[in-house]
């Protein structure tokens, strides 16, 4: 099995390699082609038992994209990520199962929810590898993202309810809506116990290469005591994501920038893998459904049916509630609008976020690919119920599972950039509000250098460092055309190196406090900080190696 599952990876890599120098998709190429492959004669089936899919290929991906997740884009867009990852979650489900009760003869009706729980959450790893390769605006990425980091939790719960109705077992909690609360807030709170007590750990550990299996001892281990708890093991690493990630400006560069390489490297190796498992997939279904005596005409036709449904569910859904968005939006801006009556002490409101506009929600309802979850979901329904009866319609579910997903992968993940070009989306304040943010971070930066040096110049009053203070004022201002002709000035006024080292990471401390600062003030948004930072995560390397050769002479 290592074996099989190490040649998979090393030909989707290679494949990977192949769709970037032709610009295309590579999730896509790599899926197409495992579509290809799985009728090679011979070819063994590679299938994994969904534990090890949703407890250990999912924990790392959802980890990874909540930790370098903006939170404060996150909260901004938290009503849009919660409509789409939650409400829409529950109304797909309920229209797929009506749908699948009609076109399949004979499936009962809580069957086919277990159907529509499966197929109903658009998949994390899918949305964010096709989103972010397809070019979509950050705003709308961000709603793609939340949407897809939450909604595998309300459609787990909702099946773990399904499958016990139609099994005759029962479920921790009986009621859809209790069970998801207590699994959503159990989850939440653990995830950020977890998270939290990894920095605290992490703080005292002095080794970068400890640090960083810590941070991947978390995702799994949120996870697992999550589902131990009958709670949200999705959340709960989302929320242990978040924690770690927004606490990443306490620990040390060196542990930044390995931990950066590190997850950015799992993150192409378990992409890959999980679409070539995806494509590799198919002959092994049709051959599940013949055994079964299933008719597979019928199944694809069902199957093209739901998949309709599931467009046209998540189109209505998105188009009617911006319209909802938009009404309430103009309501908050005329109240915010109207004079005060009486002074007030509060501060007054934030603005809300602007509505995503038509086209982005265009671009929106059609990113409804799904993905791995689907096809691990749908193996994990049991064989048999309480009564020793075959679970009803359990390869027909499978089956359709995987019909779905392949046609949400081919017709629009294939067809996004298409559409996405064609509607030539260009988010005008999402570039004006980057644009801010990086005049900000500069501003910020340059006041931080500005302030140190003044109390630099305060504390060392010798002409050698007031000629030092005076250097590094200048580098700061300086353009590549005077880089070369400065720094043959500076090395004849005759610096001692590690002083200069030394004010240099005096000025370096400076500016990184001053932006974190903003940061936690909420002025500075987490995505611009952490650009920022890796630049100035390099600038530090390069000081520290100058200073240890510096230090040998």
């Amino acid at each position: 099995m290592f074996a099989e599952i190490l040649i998979v990876i090393i030909v989707a890599i290679g494949i990977s390699a192949f769709a970037e120098r032709s610009n295309f998709q590579p999730a896509l190429l790599v899926a197409i082609v495992g579509l290809g492959a799985s009728f090679i004669p011979g070819l063994h089936r590679l299938e994994l038992e969904p534990e090890i899919i949703l407890g250990i290929v999912l924990p790392p991906l959802l980890f990874s994209a909540a930790s370098d997740f903006s939170f404060t884009s996150f909260a901004k867009r938290l009503g849009s990520i919660v409509n789409l990852g939650v409400f829409l979650v529950f109304a797909s489900a309920v229209a797929v199962a009506l749908v699948a009760t009609w076109t399949v003869p004979g499936m009962p009706i809580a069957a086919a929810l277990v159907l529509g729980a499966i197929v109903a959450p658009p998949d994390a790893v899918t949305a964010i590898a096709i989103g972010s390769k397809a070019g979509l605006p950050s705003g709308l990425m961000t709603v793609l993202k939340g949407e897809s980091l939450i909604n595998d939790a309300a459609a787990l719960t909702l099946l773990a309810v399904a499958v016990a109705t139609t099994a005759g077992t029962h479920a921790f909690i009986d009621n859809t809506a209790l069970y998801f609360i207590y699994a959503a807030v159990v989850g939440v709170v653990l995830g950020l116990i977890i998270g939290h007590g990894a920095q605290f750990a992490r703080r005292r550990l002095a080794n970068p290469s400890l640090a960083t299996v810590l941070s991947v001892i978390v995702p799994f281990a949120a996870y697992l005591v999550a589902e131990e708890l009958h709670a949200s093991g999705v959340l709960s690493v989302v929320a242990a994501g978040f924690a770690l990630g927004h606490h990443g400006t306490q620990s040390g560069y060196e542990e930044r920038m390995q931990e950066r390489q590190f997850w950015r490297t799992i993150d192409t190796l378990l992409e890959t893998f999980v679409f070539a498992y995806i494509g590799l997939q198919l002959r092994f279904v049709i051959d599940d459904a013949f055994d079964a005596g299933l008719d597979i005409s019928d199944l694809l036709l069902a199957g093209v049916a739901i998949f309709i449904t599931t467009v046209a569910v998540r189109f209505a859904w998105v188009f009617t509630t911006a319209v909802l968005a938009r009404r309430r939006h103009r309501a908050v801006m005329q109240r915010l609008a109207e004079p005060r009556r009486r002074p007030s002490r509060r501060p007054p409101p934030p603005t809300p976020e602007t509505p995503l506009t038509w086209k982005e929600n265009a671009v929106l309802s059609w990113t409804g690919m799904r993905g791995v979850v689907t096809l691990a979901a749908a193996a994990g329904i049991p064989f048999l119920t309480v009564s020793g009866d075959s679970f009803p319609y359990r390869e027909a579910i499978i089956a359709l599972a995987f019909v779905v997903t392949i046609a949400t992968l081919l017709v629009q993940g294939i067809s996004l950039p298409w559409l996405i070009e064609r509607l030539n989306l260009e988010d005008g304040d999402d570039k004006a509000y980057a644009e801010e943010q990086h005049q900000l971070a500069r501003r910020l930066a340059h006041d931080a250098n500005a302030d140190a040096l003044a109390e630099f110049r305060r504390t060392h009053t010798s002409p050698r460092a007031q000629r030092l203070a005076d250097a590094m004022a200048k580098r700061a201002d300086r353009t590549s055309a005077e880089e070369e002709e400065e720094e043959a000035q500076e090395r004849g006024w005759g610096f001692d190196p590690k002083e200069a080292f030394q004010l240099g990471q005096l000025l370096l401390d400076a500016r990184r406090k001053r932006l974190i600062a903003a940061r936690d003030a909420r002025e500075l948004d987490d995505m611009v900080l952490r650009e920022v930072l890796e630049q100035m995560d390099l600038e530090q390397a390069l000081m520290d190696g100058m200073t240890k050769g510096a230090n040998r002479l």
